[in-house]
């Protein structure tokens, strides 16, 4: 029987295209196509969601792989990129019911410790009974000991939890926990149909 639910936070709780952020501060497309290669899928991004790098400290290693030219706007994109953050459609209406319900409730993140400037911001951590961020373990999804941290943190049972990620290599990793899970496509109702009676 399912009695926890644990969240993916990005393109689960919350939105995340970093192409909100290039769009308002890099002018050229072919700009904002190599800020986007070299700062949010170059390793200094990982780095951030292991907890070795902050967002600030991510800024030298990435410069050097940009033009100069360039510098102003990608530092504007390593210190402002949060701006692209906002909740997903019915996120906060499906945490809601599931509280009613009596499901408890957790959030497993890749993320750095930017996460907790603008989470508690756009979500409401009180409906949350754990919340464990790579960053503050050293350890990122898919990797099967970062679930089997959060079960041990929360003392939780893998075969009473339900993972939702927007990526399937994670939702096989929970399932490599013993946790179920489902992939995120955008729509709550989709997710609803795992918890029909």
């Amino acid at each position: 029987m399912i009695r926890n639910i644990i969240f993916d936070m990005g393109n689960v709780l919350l939105d995340y295209n970093p192409d909100v952020c290039l769009e308002r501060f890099v002018e050229r497309e072919e700009d904002r196509l190599l800020i986007k290669k070299e700062l949010f899928l170059g390793p200094e991004w990982v780095q951030g969601d292991l907890g070795y790098l902050t967002d600030e400290e991510r800024f030298p290693g990435v410069s050097k792989r940009v033009p100069e030219r360039l510098h102003k706007q990608l530092w504007q994109c390593v210190n402002e990129w949060d701006i692209c953050m906002k909740p997903v459609k019915g996120a906060k209406a499906f945490c809601e019911e599931k509280k009613k319900q009596g499901y408890r409730l957790y959030v497993l993140s890749n993320a750095s410790s930017s996460f907790y400037r603008y989470f508690p911001r756009l979500v409401d951590p009180a409906y949350f009974d754990g919340i464990v961020v790579s960053c503050d373990v050293h350890l990122i999804k898919p990797d099967i000991r970062i679930f089997r941290h959060l079960l041990d943190t929360y003392a939780l049972k893998p075969e009473e939890c339900f993972f939702i990620d927007d990526l399937e290599e994670n939702v096989k990793g929970a399932q490599k926990a013993g946790i179920q899970g489902a992939v995120f496509h955008g729509d709550y109702e989709e997710i609803r149909q795992y918890f029909q009676v």
